[in-house]
């Protein structure tokens, strides 16, 4: 695959949770510096990781589709301008340090906004990624940032009830699941 063809993959393999393509895009050093907001499993080493992260993004956001805007490469890395986009059904789940930071209950409100990607590559493979997210418009289209009254009613009474400490322990479980089928197929 080329530059342009692995940054496709890469984002497809996000959308799709597919396994073959992870192992044929992501390399085994992979590392992805956004993983610090999401269940530890998406931090494990390639294509464990990105199938991780896969599972947990799909499991809050239904019809997740990164349409691509722009793209540009060299031998080395990928820069590419995308929107995330999808419709808000599952618990979002975000972490910090390991542990639940934040359970925002499903909302039914869809998003789309903008992110840049740069990825690393190195033997035909994707190897590295980091990303510039506007996660304030999207944690606005959730109406989490400002508050709406309801989203953040509903947030704390999956605090207190107890249903955000499952739905981490529910979205940490599958994530780890979906990185231990790759890691036991290797």
């Amino acid at each position: 695959m080329d530059a342009t063809q692995l940054a496709h993959g890469l984002f497809r393999i996000l959308e799709t949770g597919d396994p073959a393509l992870a192992t044929e895009v992501v390399h085994d050093d992979f590392h992805n510096r956004e993983a610090a907001v999401s269940p530890t499993a998406c931090a494990l080493p390639g294509p464990a990781g990105v199938l991780a992260s896969s599972v947990w993004m799909r499991s809050a956001f239904s019809d997740l589709d990164f349409p691509v805007l722009g793209i540009a490469h060299n031998d080395e890395q990928v820069w590419l301008r995308l929107r995330m986009r999808g419709r808000h059904t599952g618990p979002f789940v975000r972490f910090r340090g390991g542990a639940l930071d934040q359970a925002i209950p499903p909302t039914g409100r869809d998003i789309d906004f903008e992110q840049i990607h740069v990825l690393d590559l190195r033997d035909g493979k994707v190897v590295g990624h980091e990303a510039v997210r506007d996660d304030v418009a999207m944690l606005g289209q959730l109406g989490v940032f400002p508050p709406s009254p309801a989203v953040g009613l509903s947030m704390l009474a999956w605090k207190v009830t107890g249903r955000a400490a499952r739905a981490a322990a529910d979205v940490t479980a599958k994530a780890a699941e979906a990185a231990a089928g790759v890691v036991g197929a290797g």
